[in-house]
């Protein structure tokens, strides 16, 4: 590049300069490249580093350096390159800035806090020598000030720059006074917020699963300042610090000591399992990174193969020694992509608001590289499109065998599992418990396991919630048919002992004992046999309020029935006593009395109970743990009960009043029988109470079906077998001459 004609004579001390030029002969650190013009732009750049690590102390003026003590950063160059484009475009295009050229003075920071403040000050001052405040021939009309590359150089310029009210616009990632500075500051920051970039690292993190990461900084308050404010954003979304690496500035390579602390911390990262930093990648922190990675590589240790997310202060380029690193592809996020079309502006704090660009850098064994960008964040995006990475293009370390890294205390706890923390470790670290009864887990590393809804239940693998299956007794299961053709069965019995007691009447065995009172006992027994198919089925409304009613008052019809027979063997045998009273109740009126009666009170308990809390379908969820019970709720527990109650005393009396009758002399005596068909009555009922408390879903349905068909059963079996077989087998025996004398 070429100096612009017309450079006015450059005051004593600051000759004029081509930057990048090192002939070898001795220069000023005070030299500078300058271009007049009504108004002066001027520029702190970061084209030379001094390799200086010795204290240095403020109050002495400047020494002249070798050339070949400079180190040159030829990516830098650019800089000053683009400020010196934009001016001489502007200058030369008289539809920006009409009849008015802007001039710039370019200083050079060294990458030295001691020169960033001289040179700073030598943009500010007006005259051969460094002489803030005071004014001597041609004025420079500084009107703004742009620098620097790094943040500690924007913060050393910003000092000055802010007591001049000079508008400062900085390039460099995420000033310390940016945050702190007050609204009304001139210090204007072209990089986005540093909170957008801990978010972006987050979420970065956070995609690939790393959650067991360590940190890499600098022993610095700048370091501290990274750490406690990531820390935060880290804990607050599930990701532990691991370790933190502080590393100590270099103050020479010739410390013995320093040397001994860095060969330290190479071993120490060769050895880790950690497989994630994150780096604050400042200058000096990457300076520190490449020196221990230089001292493993020396002293033959493990090859440090981890994954670098990297801020967005460090530009990989800009280094001149990254011939010395293996600084292996990286991840990390870069400075704002300022493409055409993009938005750009400034916040209430000059910040710009922009986003970054994650970028997979691949070095190759030649040492050079290559950038890929892979993803993006962008805050202006609406929720959800902020965060955006293309996985498939990420070439990792060939140590990673192109697989995502792990960054876990410990694997995955898989669904199925919660995690538990582990007592005295940080949160990352825990162990994996399975799920407790009834609870599942359905995704990777949850916390606690969770119920599932009321109709679904939890698989064997307590990963999943399946819905429950309808539990009932259908007409389509297996027990559904078999009770049901039990009861047919049964039915087709009854209605057929009914005919054949209807075909021989007239005959004495069926006369005995009240001729009515067996047909109603025939037709109760019937009906009951016929009423356990409302049990089977989806229940309904009117199946529910018939089942337990129905079935209670027939059975009462049917035990008042065995109950009038037996009282009417009593009365008669009574009655046969000379001077007896008892035979104005012998006859067709007590026993229909006996009948109607005992049928009246449990018909006015089932009307109570219809009336006051009757049955209903219902759904019990939680009762089986893998079926959705479809029942009948009865209601009124209490009236079941005492449906139930009010039939087992019925036969009780039947019971007791059979057994003492059961050797009275009568015409074919059925007390005998009674007491049997009582006897198992009695005994079926019994146990279908514990049974019934017992059991769930179809199970209690299909008890109650078979004790109503074994107590009916019972009673047709006991009472009506002995008389068949004679009606049907012993026809000679079906006479009054031949029942008197078996009876005698």
């Amino acid at each position: 590049m070429r100096k612009s004609g017309g450079s006015q004579e450059a005051p004593e001390g600051e000759g004029d300069f081509e930057p990048g030029q090192t002939d070898g002969t001795k220069r000023n650190h005070q030299q500078r490249y300058y271009q007049p013009g009504h108004f002066v732009i001027g520029g702190i750049t970061s084209q030379f580093f001094l390799p200086i690590f010795n204290e240095i102390d403020f109050k002495e003026k400047p020494k002249e350096t070798p050339a070949d003590e400079l180190v040159t950063v030829p990516k830098n160059y650019q800089h000053v390159l683009s400020l010196v484009f934009a001016v001489n475009e502007v200058n030369e295009n008289p539809n920006i800035l009409s009849n008015i050229t802007l001039g710039f003075q370019i200083y050079d920071s060294y990458c030295h806090a001691k020169m960033t403040y001289q040179n700073t000050l030598n943009l500010i001052s007006h005259h051969r020598k460094t002489i803030p405040n005071y004014k001597c021939g041609v004025e420079k009309n500084l009107i703004a000030a742009i620098g620097g590359l790094d943040s500690e150089t924007s913060s050393h310029m910003a000092s000055i720059l802010e007591l001049y009210k000079i508008l400062q616009i900085t390039y460099s990632s995420f000033t310390p006074a940016v945050s702190e500075k007050d609204p009304i500051s001139s210090l204007y920051q072209m990089a986005p917020s540093e909170e957008h970039q801990y978010t972006g690292i987050v979420l970065l993190l956070l995609y690939f699963q790393w959650k067991w990461v360590g940190i890499f900084v600098t022993a610095d308050d700048k370091g501290e300042t990274f750490v406690k404010k990531l820390t935060r954003q880290l804990s607050q979304n599930g990701i532990c610090i691991a370790v933190t690496e502080r590393i100590v500035t270099h103050r020479g390579f010739d410390n013995t000591g320093l040397i001994e602390e860095s060969q330290n911390m190479a071993e120490s990262l060769s050895k880790t399992n950690i497989n994630v930093f994150v780096v604050n990648a400042d200058k000096n922190t990457m300076t520190g990174l490449q020196w221990l990675l230089l001292i493993g590589r020396e002293m033959s240790m493990s090859p440090i193969n981890k994954v670098w997310v990297m801020t967005a202060d460090w530009d990989f380029s800009s280094e001149p020694y990254h011939k010395d690193l293996d600084l292996q592809p990286f991840l990390r996020n870069i400075l704002f992509n300022n493409s055409a079309g993009d938005t750009v502006f400034f916040n209430e704090k000059c910040e710009l608001e922009g986003g970054f660009d994650i970028i997979n850098w691949v070095t190759f064994p030649n040492k050079s590289f290559l950038r890929v960008k892979v993803g993006k964040l962008d805050p202006q995006a609406p929720l959800g499109s902020d965060f955006s990475i293309d996985e498939k293009i990420i070439t990792w370390h060939q140590s990673f065998n192109q697989v995502v890294p792990l960054a876990l205390c410990n694997d995955h706890c898989h669904p199925g599992c919660s995690r538990q923390r582990k007592e005295g470790e940080p949160f990352c670290c825990y162990d994996c418990t399975p799920c407790a009864e009834g609870k599942i887990s359905n995704q990777t590393d949850m916390d606690d396991c969770f119920q599932c809804q009321e109709d679904r239940y939890p698989n064997q693998e307590r990963n999943q919630c399946i819905s429950k299956k309808e539990n009932f007794l259908s007409y389509e299961a297996p027990l559904g048919i078999s009770l049901a053709l039990l009861a047919l069965a049964f039915s087709a019995t009854t209605a057929l002992v009914f005919g054949i007691f209807i075909k021989h009447q007239n005959t004495p065995i069926v006369k005995a004992n009240n001729r009515n009172l067996t047909y109603t006992l025939l037709i109760s027994l019937l009906l009951c046999f016929l009423c356990s198919l409302l049990f089977i089925g989806r229940p309904q409304l009117l199946t529910c309020n018939l089942r337990q009613t129905a079935f209670g008052i027939i059975f009462s019809v049917a035990v008042s029935s065995v109950l009038a027979k037996t009282l009417t063997v009593v009365l008669a045998f009574m009655a046969t006593k000379p001077g007896s009273k008892m035979r104005k109740w012998v006859g067709k009126r007590f026993s229909i009395s006996i009948v109607l009666g005992c049928a009246s009170i449990q018909a006015s308990i089932c009307i109570v109970w219809l009336c006051t809390d009757p049955p209903f379908p219902d759904l019990d969820m939680h009762s089986l743990p893998e079926d959705v019970i479809v029942e009948c709720n009865e209601g009124s527990a209490n009236m079941f009960y005492y449906v139930l109650g009010y039939m087992g005393l019925l036969a009780l009396v039947s019971f007791v009043v059979a057994f003492f009758a059961r050797k009275l002399p009568d015409t074919f005596n059925e007390a005998k029988f009674i007491t049997f068909s009582m006897l198992v009555f009695c005994s079926v009922w019994l146990s279908f109470v514990p049974s019934y408390l017992s059991t769930k879903g179809k199970s209690i349905v299909a008890v109650e079906i078979f004790s109503i068909l074994a107590s009916s059963a019972g009673i047709l079996g006991c009472i009506f077998s002995p008389k068949c077989y004679i009606i049907v087998f012993k026809p000679e025996l079906n006479s009054k001459e031949q029942l008197k004398k078996r009876n005698k």
